[in-house]
């Protein structure tokens, strides 16, 4: 019996490995719109995907940020402005987009396009904060995936959608975990949905890398605002020691868990717009693979006492 499940395991692996390994043979005539290209990830797969000769369209938030990409790139890279929260911005985006690729259509559309803070505990927050975050994550996603569709369908393209490790645990409060959870739905929703048009769609679920968007001064600024707008009342009742100590917390874990090498992200996008069959989902970072995602797959109430050993005790708790 032993034997029978050995076998076909190692037989399913190999055809596994066999098929994720089949690329696509020419890249040159396929044309490839990236969200969020002024720095990060984005930045870094436009220019990657620049040199193995896709037509990269980059979509920028900041003027600033495009002339810095095309200074840095081939001629063949072109650039456009994009704001994800504004209908006319995507409008036109997708109007100059049909220009440049004619009657070939989109190959490829990576919605990488996003924003973290503000994240802390979930008492902390205002509406707004949650609204502002789901504005760019969430719905600029969903928006710019609908514009695109016809050119996407047109070349029997795919899309991949930067998810999160924090779409599968929602271990800190604000608008981020919720907004990525929404991606993991939508982008499934999205793939069987165009199944029978031939268009992929993949996700990308990054653990914690370096970016300007994890920068420890950023986070503790971002955590600041925070704690400086919460009534007495309730600065009351978390104590005074509160907020230094989560601070520390937070920088504790972003110096040890924190990947400096964005290409494992970037490599991953790029397997998805390469491959014959690119995957559903990508895990990309050690912390992804060997603690986000088993963590996820536990017991509530194990995940509930982890993360409640290693966040700080307010003053005024229920013991």
């Amino acid at each position: 019996m032993w034997l029978y499940v050995l076998l076909v395991s190692f037989l399913w692996a190999a055809v596994w490995f066999f098929r994720d390994r089949q690329m696509l043979s020419s890249f040159e005539d396929k044309y490839v719109f990236i969200t969020g290209c002024d720095s990060g990830f984005g930045n870094l797969l436009a220019k990657s995907l620049d040199k193995k000769g896709f037509r990269v369209l980059a979509g920028c938030l900041t003027l600033k940020g495009a002339d810095s990409l095309q200074r840095a790139t081939s001629p063949k890279l072109r650039s456009t402005l994009l704001d994800v929260t504004s209908s006319e911005s995507i409008r036109k985006a997708v109007d100059w987009v049909r220009t440049e690729v004619g009657g070939k259509g989109l190959f490829g559309l990576v919605n990488n396009a996003g924003v973290v803070n503000p994240m802390g505990p979930t008492e902390w927050m205002h509406i707004e904060d949650y609204q502002n975050v789901l504005a760019v994550n969430t719905f600029g996603v969903i928006e710019v995936s609908l514009a695109f569709l016809p050119l996407l369908k047109q070349a029997r393209g795919r899309v991949v959608n930067v998810s999160s490790v924090l779409g599968r645990l929602s271990a800190n409060g604000g608008g981020y975990c919720i907004s990525k959870y929404a991606i993991e739905a939508f982008s499934d929703n999205l793939r069987r949905s165009m199944y029978h048009f031939g268009l992929k769609v993949s996700i990308v679920e990054p653990g914690f890398f370096k970016t300007a968007a994890t920068n420890l001064e950023s986070i503790e600024a971002s955590l600041r605002q925070l704690w400086d707008r919460l009534s007495p009342e309730t600065r009351q009742s978390y104590g005074e020691d509160y907020f230094p100590n989560y601070v520390k917390i937070q920088s504790f874990l972003m110096n040890i868990i924190c990947d400096p090498d964005l290409s494992k992200v970037t490599n991953c996008m790029e397997h998805a717009l390469q491959a014959r069959h690119p995957r559903t989902r990508y895990s990309a970072g050690w912390d992804a693979k060997l603690l986000w995602l088993p963590l996820s797959y536990l017991p509530a109430f194990i995940v509930d006492i982890s993360l409640a050993i290693i966040l700080p005790k307010p003053a005024h708790r229920v013991h």
